[in-house]
């Protein structure tokens, strides 16, 4: 009985497509946290080419799988695809170069390979696993964010963007004995710097920071629970950062900095911790009960469509993805916006009612409707 009504749940909740009004018309409050939108997982990858991708499936296959999908640019994610979240993995490189020449290009490219243009300047990087998983739409950080606001500040009215950074220094297996870089370690010192060329591209009032949430109250959580998110008016044409780390990372971000006090990104923490607000559960299956009752708590969560090696759009299995649009959950990511043309399925994800935004189907107010929460007349 408890799988039906859990099934039954489900249902509904794919059902309510159609919910949503404006805070700018009825006089909805809407928030936030009202909306929900698709997400796109490593969005800057583009696949290895295909000689290393051989190379890697002969080695690793289920490694070389988890590699197989090529995003578009992100301005065309947010045009084409409906795309409102993305996902940045970062390297520190402080003086440029470390990743320009990396070994999967020089074993499939072999003596006509050359270092890759842009990878000399230096900041932060954008790549998936160094030395063998290294193609992306846009290599630098600064390079990514100038694309985001191009596009935000050309559609001024669309709901906000979030932007989840995923923070990268581990060491990758070697077992050829090939040379792989270590990355440098990040640690609080670098996470200031993050801030701070985030801070190179957005000006503050295009931010929406913790600070911005917490308001006058002692902490982030009590902010979120007693006040909510800013209202969707207030937080149009603007953008959220999130850190995908845990850990020691999460831990160092936060020191000096009791409920992120100054800092530019949301940290994933739970209930009862003073920077609760953004929570990541990323199987939507095993947590679909848990994430339904953060979100009606006033919690913001992202999950995800999709496992990494994208079984479900090889086999056209729609369970997760359907489970994790049903749950709630603001942010639902994944590698396929678009079917994958080499799958031969029709598997993809987007938002019920063909919009690329629609209302929360467990925390928008009855009085939601989807037409105005981002209509397309009004994002230029």
């Amino acid at each position: 009985m408890a799988r039906l009504n859990r099934m039954a749940v489900v249902l509904l909740a794919l059902v309510v497509g159609a919910c949503g009004s404006d805070d700018d018309g009825g006089g909805v409050d809407l928030r936030l946290n009202h909306m929900q939108v698709v997400g796109s997982h490593n969005s800057y990858h583009v696949q290895p080419e295909p000689a290393l991708f051989q190379l890697l499936a002969e080695f690793a296959q289920l490694l070389a799988e988890s590699f197989e999908y090529t995003h578009l640019p992100l301005p065309q994610q947010f045009d084409e695809q409906g795309v409102r979240q993305i996902e940045l993995d970062i390297f520190y490189d402080p003086d440029g170069g470390l990743y320009e020449f990396p070994i999967g290009l020089q074993l499939a490219q072999g003596e006509a390979a050359q270092p890759i243009a842009g990878l000399d300047l230096p900041g932060y990087k954008v790549l998936h696993v160094q030395e063998i998983d290294f193609e992306t739409t846009c290599k630098t950080l600064i390079e990514c964010l100038t694309d985001v606001k191009e596009w935000s500040d050309a559609h001024p009215h669309h709901v906000p963007i979030t932007i989840l950074i995923e923070a990268k220094d581990e060491a990758i297996e070697d077992p050829l004995d090939l040379g792989f870089l270590v990355p440098l370690p990040i640690g609080a010192a670098e996470l200031d710097l993050l801030d701070a060329e985030i801070r190179t591209v957005f000006p503050a009032e295009q931010l929406i920071t913790p600070d911005d949430v917490r308001g006058d109250r002692a902490t982030l959580e009590e902010a979120v629970m007693t006040d909510g998110w800013p209202s969707l008016r207030d937080a149009r044409g603007k953008v959220l950062f999130a850190l995908d780390n845990g850990g020691d990372k999460k831990a160092a971000y936060i020191d000096g900095h009791d409920s992120l006090r100054g800092r530019v990104l949301f940290t994933s923490s739970e209930p009862g911790e003073d920077e609760a607000g953004f929570v990541k559960l990323n199987d939507a299956i095993a947590d679909f009960d848990r994430i339904q009752e953060l979100v009606a708590a006033g919690f913001i969560v992202r999950t995800r469509a999709d496992s990494p090696e994208g079984r479900e759009a090889r086999d056209d299995d729609t369970m997760r993805r359907d489970i994790a649009i049903a749950s709630g959950a603001q942010f639902v990511s994944t590698d396929y916006p678009v079917p994958d043309p080499d799958f031969g399925t029709d598997y993809q994800v987007q938002m019920p009612g063909g919009m690329p935004v629609r209302c929360n189907p467990i925390s928008a107010p009855p009085e939601c409707t989807a037409l105005l929460l981002e209509d397309p007349e009004r994002l230029g």
